[in-house]
Order: C-alpha cells, then structure tokens, then sequence
C-alpha cells in the first residue's frame, strides 16, 4: 500500500514543515519498530526530525494523513490513518501534540486508508472524511488466494508466488464525522455515504459543481469510484456514474489509487485526474460544466504515456509558473518481484511529470527537469508546497522500503512570477478549508480551493500558489468563503505572499522566513 505524507506549518513560523507516515512488516507477535516522522523546517532548506518530542511518532501500520485546525484555536493538528485503530492529534500550541483520539470519539479501528478535513455544511466546523480499504484481519488472511493477473497471464506458482489481489477480499465501508466545538459524531448513514462495496484509495474534497458546497470523489481499488454531490445541507448522493468518473473512458472498472482536482484548461470549473494500475491509464476527467465530465486521458497524452507505469499519488500544480496546471505522478509498482512475471515492468519505477501546453494537451517532461526527477524508486505517497519560500511549488515525495526524497524546485520562480494566498476564516472555519480564490492577472483567470485531502492519503501545502508568467501584478484577486462571505482585492504587486482574513481584507503581517518584499 505504501506511506502518505503532508506539508503543514505545525508551529506557525510560515516554514512548511514535513509529517512522513511509515507504514512497517504486519507480521503476528512483531512489535512495530518504524514510526511516523515530524520533520520541523529551520530554515535555510533544513530539517530537525522532532515526532518524539512533539509527541506525534505513531507506531501502528501507518497509511495516510491529515491535517488543518479542527477546532479554530490558531494551529494545526494531526489526523493519522493506520491499518488499526487511527489517531488525532491536538496541536497544544507549544510545539507538542496531545493524543486525543477517544475523547473525540474518530478512533475507527478499520483499515483507514486516505482522509480529508472537510465542512460539509459550512458551519464554520471543521468534519472529517476517512476511506476504508477492504475487511482484512492479519490473524485470519484466507486461504487459496487468487494472485494478481499480470500482464502475459502468469498466475502464481509453488515456486513463483505473487501477492493476492484487492478481489480476494470484501469491501468497507468509509466514515464521514461531523464536528461540532471539537468532538465529532458518525453520521455515515444519514449523510448518505454508506456504501460497504468501496475500497477506497485517494480521497479529495471540492466543490466541482460550483453550487458552494463541498463534494467529496474516492478513488476506489478495483470497485466504482465514487463521487458524492452535496445538496448544501451536507446530504450527498453518489453520482459518480452519472457524471462519468465511476469508470474508465471504456467502462471497466479500474485499481484507481490517488485522485487530484484542478482546473488545468483554466475554464473556472475543476478537472480531476486519478493514476490507476499497469496496463490502465491515467484518468484524466475534464469537467464539462454541467455536472458532467469527458474522458480526456489518451486526447490529452497522459493516458497513453502511463500505460506502463502503476500510478499511485498524484497533483495539479504549476511547476514552471506559466499560469497553467501540470500534472505530476508518483509510480511504484505493488510486486517486488514482477521481473519475474513480466520483462517489461519493473519493482521501482521513474516518477511522471507531465507538463500543460495549453491547448488541452501534456507533453511528458521529465527527462528534461534534472536529477531528482531521474531517482527511480518505488514510491507511493507525494506532497506539494513551496517548503523554502522562493515562490515555486516543491515535492516531497515517500518510497516503499526506501528513504524519502524531498525534490527542491529550483526552475518555477526564474521562468515565471508567482503569487501565494494564505486564508485566515473568521466565520469559516480558521484554516479557510473550502475557500474558492480567483486571480485575474493579464486578462487570465485562475481559480484555486483550499482543502486538506489530496493525492494519495496525504496532504498539500494549504496555501494557494499561482504562477502568472510575465504578470507584474494581480489585477484581481476575489475569495468566496464557505460562509457565503467574498473578499475583492484589485492591484497586488506579484511575488509574494499574501494573507486574506474572512470579511477583512489583506493582512499587513510580518512576512515568513525567506521572502523579501
């Protein structure tokens, strides 16, 4: 299954700091001896690994991981999902956490897989969405697996074994919590996203329909994904077949694993792209308008340029600051012994980058984007943000049974100007989860939400970067909070970041580390 991964400023010293989930060997009677990372940024493109200290080095199977203010004190905490009992983390503020996960009643016991903050009904409190993969028991495995199909038709022998496939095993169901004053109640069933079939992967939160509420899309293994649309009231209906995003572009169902929404023809309305398993491609999903979305995967030359590649996270960002989205893809095949089975595949894989030529098409560039796009290693989990501050996005990106390696951006900020926004929610919740911000600059527009959920079970920077290439400045830049509130603020010098306040405006406040007006 493979680790997920964040980018947070737990400490509020406007660095990103680093939360690294590990997962390790789940054999019977073996104490764990991997634990979860905090890496806390000092500046100057270091890090100080401090998990024990802040009381953060969760010890179960650990798989994804999420994190905002859930309940609207000034910091960020923690949500951790784990094969076995999850756990949440109260930022106290000081540097530590508290493990509270009891009290607040989030403690699901299941195979928790990817996990999103989320305020379904905008009340200013922050919900929290947590997928489930399949009901599997370490004490009870089954027996007379059926192995993976691979892709000349070998099945498993006495002598060549594979590891079973997701089909062997029963779906779970995933939970939605809603949060009211910091302690949360299942309300599964009655916001209407039960459904025990799902083996759910990726999850992330948008509001695609541009209605105003939150919508919430899971990438299920092997089983329909879902897409829940939100009537505003945080009641949801599963319209993933209707809309086009339940399949392939063919109809067949696929191992879906990361998901990402963004809107990469810059039309104000958000695509979604979901990497998917050897042999299937990347699904890339343009958003029509009217509630539905077209196959543009092989149109657009990711799909056909990942046919070789088992994809897993993934994220729209900007990497050369052109003001159009690219695409970007974290590969790893699940068989560390597929050589054996098929010539043309290998265990580690290079990592994708696909980059956006404007006219709804990608060209793959990764060859050309220098040594740590090159590493080839089996990787699974990939977060997004500018950890050093210089105005291009970066990527940390997590590998199975190998070190991390943090990918430094050091091209965006010279090709193109930048523009960042950080959101601070008044009556929204604080961290302006659900915000919609809209940049005009040069006569394009660009649209951007925040949210915490993204990729593959981790999280992404949730300070909203725009590349606007030779643009000076902003002409406009607008902000729609989940309350209904919309700030306007018109002529913002570029290359710099900004604080927005719900109902208040632009913040004078001391600039983060390594950002000079």
């Amino acid at each position: 299954m493979g680790p997920g991964t964040a980018f947070l400023d737990y400490d509020d010293d406007g660095l990103l700091d680093i939360y690294a989930v590990n997962g390790h060997s789940l054999e019977r009677g073996v104490t764990p001896t991997e634990t979860n990372k905090l890496y806390r940024n000092v500046g100057s493109g270091r890090f100080v690994e401090l998990a024990g200290t802040a009381g953060v080095d969760d010890g179960g199977y650990g798989v994804g991981v999420t994190a905002a203010d859930y309940d609207n004190d000034g910091d960020a905490d923690l949500y951790v999902s784990n094969y076995g009992p999850n756990a949440l983390y109260r930022n106290a503020g000081d540097g530590t956490f508290a493990a509270v996960t009891t009290e607040t009643g989030v403690g699901d016991d299941r195979w928790g897989t990817g996990c999103a903050w989320l305020d379904i009904d905008n009340d200013g409190s922050l919900d929290l969405y947590v997928a489930n993969y399949v009901d599997y028991a370490i004490d009870a495995p089954g027996h007379d697996l059926t192995p993976y199909i691979l892709a000349d038709g070998k099945r498993s022998t006495q002598d060549l074994k594979a590891y079973p496939s997701p089909e062997n095993f029963s779906g779970t169901a995933d939970v939605l919590y809603h949060g009211v004053d910091g302690t949360f109640t299942d309300v599964t069933a009655d916001a209407g996203v039960l459904n025990p079939e799902g083996k759910g992967m990726g999850v992330v939160c948008a509001d695609y329909d541009v209605d105003g509420d939150v919508d919430i899309f899971v990438a299920n293994d092997q089983r329909p994904n879902f897409l829940y649309q939100n009537d505003g009231a945080g009641k949801f209906v599963d319209v993933a077949l209707i809309a086009g995003v339940g399949y392939s572009g063919d109809g067949r169902m696929e191992a879906s694993m990361g998901a990402d929404f963004g809107d990469y023809d810059n039309d104000g309305l958000l695509d979604l792209v979901v990497p998917n398993f050897q042999h299937e491609p990347t699904s890339l999903y343009r958003n029509d308008g009217d509630g539905m979305f077209s196959y543009a995967s092989m149109h657009s030359g990711i799909g056909g340029a990942s046919l070789p590649f088992v994809g897993w996270s993934t994220a729209f960002f900007d990497f050369d600051n052109d003001g159009l989205l690219d695409v970007f893809i974290a590969n790893g095949h699940t068989l560390d012994n597929i050589e054996l089975f098929d010539a043309t595949s290998s265990y580690a894989q290079r990592n994708q980058l696909f980059g956006n030529l404007g006219d709804g098409k990608f060209a793959e560039v990764t060859d050309l984007l220098g040594a740590g796009l090159a590493i080839t290693r089996v990787s699974r989990g990939a977060s997004f943000g500018d950890y050093d501050n210089d105005g291009d996005v970066d990527i940390f990106v997590v590998n199975s049974t190998k070190r991390a390696d943090l990918l430094r951006n050091e091209g965006g900020n010279r090709e193109g100007n930048w523009f960042m926004v950080r959101t601070l929610g008044v009556t929204s919740n604080r961290d302006g989860v659900g915000a919609r911000i809209t940049v005009n600059a040069g006569g394009v527009q660009q649209v951007r939400e925040i949210r915490t959920g993204s990729g593959l079970y981790g999280q992404n920077d949730l300070r909203a970067t725009f590349g606007v290439g030779p643009q000076s400045r902003i002409d406009v830049l607008e902000v729609r909070w989940p309350s209904g509130v919309v700030d306007r603020i018109q002529e913002i010098q570029t290359n710099r970041i900004v604080t927005v306040q719900e109902g208040v405006g632009l913040l004078d406040l001391p600039l983060p580390k390594g950002v000079s007006r």
